[in-house]
Parts: C-alpha cells; sequence; structure tokens
C-alpha cells in the first residue's frame, strides 16, 4: 500500500480507493504515563519528541493518513486549563510534528473536535461564534501543513456544519472528513439515525462522511451498512477498540488486533473507504488492519433511487420534518389565556418543603386561591438548597388545591436525557406553565460537593421546550401529540453586564420564550430602562416582588443572592425599621412592596410577589394595597 503524498491526495478523494488512517493519541499518550488531567494539546510544544514519536510508529505500522495532536486545541477547550492564548502554537506545532513523522509516506489530516460548549439553539455560543472558534484553529493546522481537515467525535449536527463553512472559509482546496459519532442504539444523543446523519453531512458540503469513537467496530459497522444507501460520498469508519471496561481500576479496551482487523474487512465490505481507530486502538491494532484489507477488492457503494430517479429528500440539519403547528397560547392554560389576551396576571413564589409533608404548605396555598391569586410559583432548588421537586410540588398544588402553578425547571441538575424524561412526564401529569433557568450553582448551597450537570443552559432549554409544543424531541422525532407549555424565562434588568443580559434575553425569545419573570424589583428605574432597551423583542414581562422582614433580610438579599439589588435607599429604610421593632421592618418592607408593585404596574404585565419563609400573610398583604 506504499504511495507517495501526491498518490495518497488522489487516493483519499477518489470513491473507489481505500486509505488506512492511524488509531488513537491519548491512549498512547496514556500508555506512556501521561495523566488524563492534563492538556494534551500542549504535549505538541511541551513534549514534540514524544507525539512525534507515536506519528512515527503508526506511520511504521502503515497508516497513511495521521491525525494531529489537536482534536481539543480550539480556545473554548484551552480556555479550561487557562491556555486559550496558544492556539495557533498548539496546532501549528501539532501540523508540523505530523508532518515531520509522515515525510513523503502519509497525509497529515487537522483533527478537529468540538468546541465544548453548547452552541445555539441549545447553548448560549452563537453559530457565527463557533465558526470563528473553529476557523481559528484551521488556519494554524494549515499554516502547519496539514492536507486535509478530519471533523471527529461530534454529536451536534448543527456544529459539525458550522465546521464544515469553516473549513471552506479556511482553504477550500482543503479536503474535509466530517465525522459523528454515535451510541450503542446506533444513533446520536440527539436521537438522530445513519440515514439522517449521512445525509445532513452531505448536505452540510463535506467530502468524506463517516463515524467515528464512542462505540465498538460492530455497532460502527451496523450504522455504516444504514448510511451507504443514501449518500453518495465516500464513507470513514474509525471505532474505538471495543467498549472500555474497569479492569483492576484501570479502564481497557479489550478487542485485540485480529478482531479490528476483522471488522476492518466488514466495513470495507459495507462501503468504507477510509478506515482507521479510535480509542483504545494502537499501532499493533493499526498493523494487523493494513494487512487485512490489502487483499480486498473496494465495493462501489450504491445510492438508492427514489421511483423518479432522484435522491431520497434530504433532511436539514434541524430535522423538523415532524413539527406541527403548537397548541394556540390562550387554549394552554389560565395563565396562558391571561397572557394572550394581555391581562395583568398574579402569582406568588413559595418554597418547596424540604421533608416529605406538604401539608403546610399545601394550606398556605388554599389562602392563595380564596384571594383570587392567578397562579402560585414554585422554585427548583433556590440558592441549591435539597428539597421537594419542583415537579411534585406543583403536582401537588394543582390537584389537592385547584391553582395553577408556574413550575421552574432548572438545568443545573440533569442531563439533556434527564429533562426531556421529566418535561414528557409533567406534562403528562397536567403541568402547563414552567419557568426555565439555568440554577445557582451547587456551592453556594448547604452541599458544596454535589455536581452540577448544566448539560444544556436556560436558552437551550427553552430550545428544547419549544420543539416539545411542536411536537418534536431534540433529534426532531415525533413524540406524537405536543405538549402545551406556555414557556417562561428568567430576566435580571440589573444584571452587571446589562448588554450581555439583553443579549440573553433577546436569544431565549427567539428560541421561544413567551413570558419572562424579573429578579426582584427594588429600583423601578432601572426596570423601565431595562424594559425601553428590549422593547423590539418584547414578551410579557412579569415583575418580581420581595416583601423584605428586615434589615438583615435586605442585606442578606444585596449581598449573598446573585442577581439581585438592593439600593442603598431601601436597606437604610429597613434599618430604621429594624430599629424601632420587627414589626416595624415588616410593615416597612410590605410599604416599600405595595411602591414597587404600584410602579411597576403600567409597565408589565404581572407581578410575581415573594412568599418570605413561606409567609403567605405577606404577599397577600401587597396585593391589599
Amino acid at each position: 500500500m506504499s504511495a507517495t503524498r501526491d498518490e495518497l491526495k488522489q487516493r483519499l478523494l477518489d470513491p473507489e480507493q481505500v486509505v488506512i488512517a492511524d488509531g488513537a493519541m491519548g491512549t498512547m499518550l496514556y500508555a506512556k504515563g501521561v495523566f488524563i488531567n492534563q492538556c494534551y494539546d500542549e504535549l505538541n510544544v511541551r513534549q514534540p519528541d514524544l507525539v512525534r514519536g507515536i506519528h512515527a510508529d503508526y506511520v511504521r505500522a502503515g497508516a497513511e493518513l495521521l491525525e494531529t495532536n489537536s482534536f481539543g486545541a480550539n480556545r473554548p477547550k484551552l480556555q479550561h486549563y487557562g491556555l486559550e492564548a496558544h492556539v495557533r502554537d498548539f496546532n501549528i506545532a501539532a501540523a508540523t510534528l505530523a508532518r515531520e513523522a509522515a515525510g513523503d509516506h502519509a497525509l497529515v489530516a487537522g483533527a478537529v473536535g468540538p468546541l465544548g460548549v453548547r452552541i445555539e439553539p441549545y447553548g448560549p455560543t452563537s453559530r457565527d461564534e463557533a465558526q470563528e472558534f473553529f476557523a481559528e484553529q484551521m488556519r494554524a493546522l494549515r499554516e502547519g501543513g496539514v492536507d486535509c481537515f478530519i471533523l471527529e467525535t461530534f454529536s451536534d449536527l448543527d456544529e459539525i456544519t458550522q465546521a464544515v463553512k469553516a473549513a471552506r472559509s479556511v482553504d477550500a482546496s482543503l479536503p474535509v472528513i466530517a465525522q459523528m459519532t454515535v451510541g450503542n442504539d446506533g444513533v446520536t444523543s440527539f436521537g438522530v439515525p445513519p440515514e439522517e446523519v449521512a445525509e445532513a453531512l452531505e448536505a452540510s458540503g463535506a467530502d468524506i462522511i463517516g463515524l467515528n469513537c464512542s462505540v465498538g467496530p460492530q455497532t460502527i459497522l451496523e450504522a455504516v451498512e444504514r448510511m451507504a444507501p443514501v449518500t453518495s460520498k465516500k464513507i470513514s469508519a474509525m471505532p474505538n477498540a471495543g467498549m472500555p471496561r474497569d479492569v483492576g481500576g484501570r479502564v481497557m479496551y479489550m478487542a485485540n488486533p485480529e478482531y479490528m482487523a476483522n471488522y476492518a474487512r466488514h466495513l470495507i465490505q459495507a462501503g468504507v473507504r477510509v478506515v482507521g481507530g479510535c480509542c483504545g486502538t494502537t499501532p499493533d491494532h493499526i498493523r494487523a488492519m493494513v494487512d487485512g484489507v490489502r487483499p480486498l477488492v473496494p465495493r462501489h457503494a450504491t445510492v438508492e433511487q427514489s421511483a423518479g430517479g432522484g435522491r431520497f429528500s434530504k433532511v436539514t440539519v434541524h430535522h423538523e420534518s415532524h413539527a406541527v403547528q403548537p397548541v394556540a397560547l390562550a387554549d394552554r392554560s389560565h395563565w396562558g389565556r391571561k397572557l394572550a389576551a394581555g391581562e395583568f396576571v398574579s402569582s406568588v413564589e413559595i418554597v418547596p418543603p424540604r421533608g416529605v409533608d406538604p401539608s403546610r404548605m399545601l394550606n398556605e396555598v388554599r389562602k392563595l386561591k380564596d384571594a383570587g391569586v392567578d397562579a402560585v410559583n414554585v422554585p427548583d432548588g433556590p440558592r441549591a438548597q435539597s428539597r421537594m421537586s419542583a415537579i411534585a410540588t406543583s403536582v401537588l398544588i394543582e390537584q389537592q388545591c385547584g391553582i395553577e402553578t408556574v413550575t421552574h425547571y432548572a438545568c443545573r441538575d440533569r442531563n439533556l436525557l434527564g429533562m426531556l424524561s421529566d418535561l414528557l412526564g409533567a406534562s403528562a401529569l397536567g403541568l402547563h406553565n414552567v419557568l426555565l433557568i439555568t440554577g445557582d450553582p451547587p456551592k453556594m448551597g448547604p452541599y458544596p460537593d454535589a455536581t452540577a450537570v448544566f448539560d444544556i443552559d436556560a436558552i437551550g432549554l427553552t430550545n428544547l421546550v419549544s420543539r416539545l409544543n411542536h411536537g418534536v424531541d431534540p433529534g426532531g422525532n415525533s413524540i406524537g401529540a405536543p405538549t402545551r407549555y406556555v414557556i417562561g424565562v428568567g430576566v435580571n434588568p440589573v444584571a452587571i453586564d446589562v448588554d450581555h443580559e439583553l443579549k440573553r434575553f433577546a436569544w431565549k425569545v427567539e428560541a421561544g420564550a413567551e413570558f419572562a419573570v424579573t429578579q426582584p424589583v427594588f429600583d423601578t428605574a432601572q426596570l423601565e430602562s431595562f424594559l425601553k432597551r428590549i422593547d423590539g423583542t418584547r414578551i410579557p414581562v412579569v415583575a418580581g416582588i420581595w416583601p423584605l422582614v428586615s434589615a438583615r433580610n435586605a442585606e442578606f438579599l444585596a449581598n449573598e443572592v446573585p442577581g439581585v439589588t438592593v439600593p442603598d435607599s431601601v436597606i437604610e429604610r429597613m434599618r430604621r425599621a429594624s430599629d424601632k421593632s420587627k414589626d416595624h421592618a415588616v410593615a416597612e418592607g410590605i410599604a416599600i412592596a405595595r411602591e414597587m408593585l404600584e410602579r411597576v404596574r403600567p409597565s408589565v404585565q404581572g407581578v410575581q410577589v415573594s412568599a418570605p419563609f413561606g409567609k403567605v400573610e405577606l404577599a397577600l398583604e401587597v396585593f391589599r394595597a
């Protein structure tokens, strides 16, 4: 299989020719004593001989395509190590080392992995920003002398599409290999099946499309067999050496070289033309694969035709083919009807109980029902406290008290799959009003060692719920009848970085938000200024009102609750009242809250009044102004 670099370039794009890629870099570095908590991309400049030596081992094993040691060398990922200023240095070095090892006997592919941050519509990073992150890395790889780009281990089709666009903008002459990753069920983590992966990658403009990582060769083979009939593109496959197993406390990949060689043959017979290995594969695996595929004659990958002779209809990157029209806002809930009609809404926030007995809370909520309050706001683990779940609390309130809830739902504690399950279940239980928030970090609560997930943020969660309202899951698959959520989001008019808050608010509205609830308002001038600035992206705004109960309460909110600003004048009023008595302080807090309500009423479409320490009477006193 020996060929010159120019011959290999021709073979890489020839749909009939087989090219053998290398195996894992991380596995080899780990085996040589580099701990996993280090930045592997930094080794290109810190231990260049080590990286160059691994590349050389793969060339000696027969690899014709070397991937640079740059999988995580993009700005967002390097930022975790404080090394974001070295994007160019690490990538140029990565390409140079691979180029030196390859000589004239192998091609060098600039390896580009996901950014490690969510992009729109499920995260705060815009598509344009993502493209620029990718382009920054690719410019350096091109400067180092790569022959092509390889985009690998992506799970989000939208993100890999931005990477392909970046590659084309950097150098349209360099071939692009675009590879997604699938799970044991053969679909991406967003639920996209192999057929749609193939069609979307082809539509993105990549030259070679395929799969890598996450699973062993058998699952990759099954997925490739589903991709081949629906694409005319050359296909690549780079599976792990089986699934990782814990052996004596060490993670081991158990597929031996002979097993990988056997599946390399099966992959080529299924239509793969670029074959290599991912996690767990070594030069020994690649050597066996080279020997195993040597005698094979490439088989043409067919493209299935429709009756009219054309291709299957393309599936767009967003996979919205199953989307339906959402239920009208006014028909989803009492809360939604009043918002749709432009009527003023009222709600009171009551935190869930700490234990399993909700009786006291339910008795308090019944007072709200009798007073004519429209809804009860139920926080989801506020300030990282451990309480009954907001969903369970909301169901109890609606079933036993007959008043609607606005259920807060935080991204902090659940991954994407867990959130999807919760939201489908909550809808089935009859909950229809949600306030989607990112959530307070665990370190501010009583369990600082608890871990946060933050798989997506409030913007991504808003996109997720909006799609559920259109009858589709994140992968664009039909869920049957759509959910009927009235989608609310949080907004902070007194944020330290107001411009950033305005951007996030606009993204939330674009994602599908239908109303917003502010942080507690103690300065109406700041609220009115903020409302003027969001006039172009206006949705109903519900102002947060917090009846203070003491000077200490005011100082606590001002200094220890993120996102809340209490002016010095308000703190001073509470101090003077507190000096007289507790009753004076409570009365002054209610008076301030009433003033806030009357001042904001002309500018907003509702208020959310908090019940301090669960005392509903204090909240109701605010409404009795």
